[in-house]
């Protein structure tokens, strides 16, 4: 039997992995389901513009709040090595530097946030409707941003200590009153996009305060004090920030790929905009499921690499890796058999529907080429190796580029198949890097960075 056959044979691993990405998984499709009911409530009052406001709208969001989830990220990886080490000083110094960074980038990104989103909309050249609604949508949905980051900080930092049952707590919590809100807001006291908004903000300062209520039980499990001095060093902050600065540089990156498919949309129509944000609610939907198995790798090789144990890193990243395929075979036949259903679930308006049906296969194709990605993206953070990760991001956006640019001209087909290329590079590119770290002994042989 070959080594990679042991390890997927390895039963304790299988439970390891298991224990850490079932919550996750249950927690995280609970996120986009929350944008399937924003576009399912929306989606059913009379005008396009409507649904296409909270689309472009959360679009915005996304990408303003999604740029700062290094708060999540860079926590994680710091956390489970430092849980590896048995280090519960330095568990609470990570907790407290992640909470500080939130509140410092939520001002920062209040500053930024109204010229940008004007500036943007600029860009895009929506109709006068859609343009007004968005405005009211996304400055509402601002006021639910600190909570948010905190939230980020707060997850990563529960994922690091490998407890998966507070985040689950935490995102169940948000996205039930969310749904909840959004019905009664929009459907019942008929707020329209503006209800919609207001049951995200509600929910997201709701998960905050929960959060910090589970963050004390989970800090007895793990003896130690704050280390108050460390705090007003800067030589403590930089490991941190350095980690958080690449990983925001690529999480940007991502976060520009899907601001440049709301654009082009929404240069296409009112309906392609619409019904492109349909068909990214199942790549949502997909990512958040199999991101499950990429936050068991993310806590389970930071604790290997913390407690340098070789063979628990291994048997982590096949088990992994053969359930993300299983998964990831498992959405394509999932979409490719009621991926119809899964659009008439979202809207009936007719011309959106039909919009959507016609790029479907392309949705149906994405989870066997994108599930790769997350899944290296779980060992990278896990190792706090961003510096890589930003490398691997920007190399790929600079390989997709051409291929957006010479299929400007095939209208929406050419959109997905520019990011189908760009999913599968960011793949490509993290393997390689990877692989060649493995051969040189680098995973072990230095110090995280």
């Amino acid at each position: 039997m070959t080594p990679w056959l042991q390890d997927w044979h390895d039963r304790p691993t299988h439970r390891r992995v298991w224990a850490l990405a079932a919550p996750m998984i249950l927690s995280n499709v609970s996120v986009p389901l929350v944008a399937l009911v924003d576009s399912a409530v929306i989606g059913h009052l009379p005008r396009a513009h409507q649904l296409g406001a909270v689309a472009v709208g959360a679009s915005l969001y996304s990408l303003l709040a999604w740029a700062l989830g290094f708060l999540r990220m860079g926590a994680t990886g710091f956390t489970a090595q430092a849980a590896g080490r048995g280090d519960g000083d330095g568990l609470r110094q990570v907790l407290a530097q992640g909470l500080l960074l939130a509140l410092g980038f939520g001002l920062l990104a209040w500053l930024i946030a109204m010229p940008f989103s004007r500036l943007a909309l600029g860009w895009m050249q929506p109709s006068a409707e859609l343009e007004s609604s968005t405005l009211a949508f996304f400055h509402t949905r601002l006021l639910g941003l600190p909570a948010a980051l905190g939230s980020f900080a707060l997850v990563g930092w529960f994922l690091g200590v490998q407890n998966a049952r507070a985040p689950l707590a935490m995102l169940l919590l948000t996205n039930a009153v969310n749904i909840l809100l959004n019905l009664w807001f929009v459907l019942g006291l008929d707020w329209g996009v503006l209800g919609s908004a207001r049951a995200s903000v509600i929910a997201e300062w709701l998960s905050l305060c929960l959060g910090l209520a589970l963050a004390r039980p989970a800090l007895k499990a793990h003896p130690g004090r704050i280390p108050w001095a460390r705090l007003g060093r800067w030589a403590d902050w930089r490991p941190l920030l350095s980690v958080n600065r690449d990983i925001f540089l690529r999480s940007l990156a991502l976060q520009a790929v899907f601001f440049l498919i709301t654009v082009q949309g929404t240069r296409l129509g009112d309906a392609t905009v619409a019904a492109n944000a349909l068909l990214l609610n199942g790549l949502l939907l997909t990512a958040h499921a199999l991101d499950g198995l990429a936050h068991a790798v993310e806590a389970l090789c930071g604790h290997a690499l913390g407690a340098r144990d070789r063979l628990a890193l291994r048997r982590c990243l096949v088990v992994a890796a053969g359930w993300s395929l299983l998964a990831s075979l498992a959405f394509v036949l999932f979409f490719g058999v009621f991926g119809e259903l899964f659009i008439e679930l979202q809207t009936d308006i007719p011309s959106v529907g039909a919009t959507a049906a016609a790029f479907l296969p392309y949705l149906a194709v994405l989870p066997l080429i994108a599930v790769w990605s997350y899944l290296l993206d779980g060992l990278f953070i896990g190792a706090t190796r961003a510096r890589d990760m930003r490398n691997a991001m920007l190399l790929s956006l600079a390989l997709a580029l051409p291929l957006a640019w010479l299929s400007r001209g095939w209208g929406n087909h050419g959109l997905w198949l520019s990011f189908l290329w760009f999913m599968a590079l960011r793949a490509l590119t993290l393997g390689a890097i990877a692989v060649r770290l493995a051969r040189r002994d680098r995973w072990f042989g230095q110090e995280a960075r």
